[in-house]
């Protein structure tokens, strides 16, 4: 039977983990001001998730996948080691809403798009789909052996799925 064919693992990725199968599976996050980057390579049919919660850190003592910088950089980083090579690799980014009841006037959101575009960019990996920012949550599913995605947007997610506070550094 073929792996089109066959039942698919399903994973929940929580805020500030990263995730990479080693056999087709369905990925899901919710997100709100968080963002999740699907990585996907074609030639080997491998793909993972990450969901990160805020756009950086430059502490190293404080780095961790909570933040879009090394969230992003830790799942290429996994990719390669599961033979992925940066010219086959597809990006797609999803996430980075503003909360209606932001009352700071910091958009959280469009940082943790921007960071992930950056580090895609400077890695050379192509960036074929996103679906970013508005003020509406998102439920994703990602399929990790086909590369697609599903969003489904939504009025409302839990307060707690928003992100309003940034750490201290």
């Amino acid at each position: 039977m073929s792996k089109e064919l066959t039942s698919y693992q399903q994973v929940f990725i929580e805020p500030g983990y990263i995730y990479l199968p080693t056999v087709p599976t369905n990925l899901y996050a919710v997100l709100g001001s968080c963002v999740s980057v699907c990585l996907w390579d074609k030639k080997l049919k491998i793909g993972g998730m990450n969901h990160f919660l805020y756009p950086s850190v430059s502490s190293k003592d404080k780095a961790t996948s909570q933040y879009g910088n090394v969230a992003t950089l830790q799942l290429i980083q996994m990719m390669e080691k599961a033979g992925a090579k940066t010219n086959s690799i597809f990006a797609q980014i999803v996430g980075g809403a503003v909360p209606p009841f932001n009352s700071k006037n910091k958009d959280i959101g469009k940082d943790n798009v921007e960071i992930a575009r950056k580090i895609l960019r400077s890695k050379g990996i192509k960036i074929v789909s996103e679906d970013v920012g508005g003020n509406m949550g998102r439920k994703i599913v990602f399929n990790s052996y086909t590369g697609h995605i599903m969003v489904l947007k939504v009025y409302q997610i839990r307060k707690d799925d928003w992100i309003l506070e940034l750490p201290e550094e």
